[in-house]
């Protein structure tokens, strides 16, 4: 990802981007997973999975095979929906690898609590 990603500076194209996913969210009953079912998001997933030969990109830096089945977004949809199609936000990961990126947060995107506690 650029540095112009990192310090919030999108392209125009980005920004118009940012805007599509957050008027298609707000407009869907689905919220947020409503980007999920474009066919922009499917066209770019394969891509992506493609561009990784449907290998897993963490399990690769360990010196291991596994297969890609999700594209994970390095900066959260919610939080840059302007890099939501961008193929440096992009990274291809086996289910084991997406929930421990995923660890510790609820599905909605939460910090789930570290205590052993269930009340």
């Amino acid at each position: 990802m650029s540095e112009r990603c990192k310090e919030g500076k999108y392209t125009e194209e980005e920004q118009k981007i940012g805007e599509w996913i957050r008027d298609l969210s707000a407009r869907s009953y689905r919220g947020w997973k409503a980007f999920y079912h474009t066919r922009e998001w499917k066209k770019k997933r394969t891509e992506i999975l493609e561009r990784d030969h449907y290998g897993c990109t963490m399990c690769r830096a360990k010196g291991k095979y596994t297969r890609a089945d999700t594209v994970h977004h390095v900066k959260h949809l919610k939080d840059a929906p302007e890099l939501a199609l961008d193929d440096g936000n992009l990274m291809s990961l086996c289910a084991s690898c997406h929930d421990e990126v995923h660890k510790g947060e609820t599905r909605d995107g939460r910090e789930r609590f570290s205590t052993p506690e269930r009340w």
